[in-house]
């Protein structure tokens, strides 16, 4: 299937209603993070179906959806490398991967990072050297760094919490609230599978942490826990 024609069926989808709530949604007037960002209206499930619908896609053809002005042909574009990246051999995975970083300039929003950098870079650094994510957290890019942190839940899922601790610490002092949320996300995971490493590092950083990060970090501890990190009792 090429890209023209996963581009007409998307468009077939659209949903004028639903685009304007998406792009109030994902935050696209001027100095926004989302600034610029157009939308056809269609739901997450209605792309992933067609995902899987779709016969073998080129990277060729994945590449020019990825850099469609149109959000969901670029969430479409990641969905589709997210596929081959699970189904493909060593060499297809890299190839992947190279394509995910050399365009990642227009995985330029949350949801779009979101359901990709785990897959896609978290997995393929899985059993390699991950220089490159502390290289992006120190990114000007706010996608870029979130990039960096989603990408650790792939070695969170395998109790890997090194990285994401350090990257944790690198950004205690960031202004984006995105990234707050992220980093907090990932500390919230790692204590779903061991508590004692999530608290050790919250005694350590909690003080100091953005708020959102620390309510995120502590979403799932109990309400006087929460209470006392909170109020700085810890």
């Amino acid at each position: 299937m090429t890209a023209q024609e996963i581009s007409k069926l998307l468009r077939d989808m659209a949903d004028p209603d639903r685009a304007a709530h998406a792009k109030r949604y994902f935050k696209t007037g001027k100095g926004e993070y989302g600034e610029g960002d157009r939308f056809l209206g269609i739901r997450v499930p209605q792309i992933r179906a067609l995902v899987k619908r779709c016969a073998a896609v080129s990277q060729d053809d994945i590449r020019l959806l990825l850099m469609s002005p149109l959000h969901e042909e670029r969430l479409c574009a990641l969905l589709l490398l997210v596929r081959q990246f699970a189904e493909g051999d060593e060499k297809e995975q890299a190839a992947v991967y190279d394509l995910y970083l050399k365009h990642r300039r227009y995985i330029n929003n949350w949801d779009l990072v979101d359901s990709s950098a785990s897959q896609i870079v978290g997995a393929y650094l899985e059993s390699r050297d991950r220089k490159i994510l502390h290289k992006l957290v120190r990114s000007d890019s706010i996608w870029d760094r979130r990039i960096a942190v989603i990408a650790c839940f792939q070695f969170i899922r395998n109790d890997q919490f090194d990285d994401a601790l350090k990257l944790a610490s690198q950004l205690l002092d960031d202004e984006e609230d995105l990234i707050h949320k992220a980093v907090g996300w990932m500390l919230r995971e790692i204590g779903k599978r061991d508590v004692s490493v999530e608290q050790a590092y919250l005694r350590a950083h909690y003080k100091k942490m953005p708020r959102t990060m620390l309510r995120y970090a502590i979403e799932r501890f109990p309400e006087p826990l929460r209470k006392q990190y909170l109020a700085g009792k810890i």
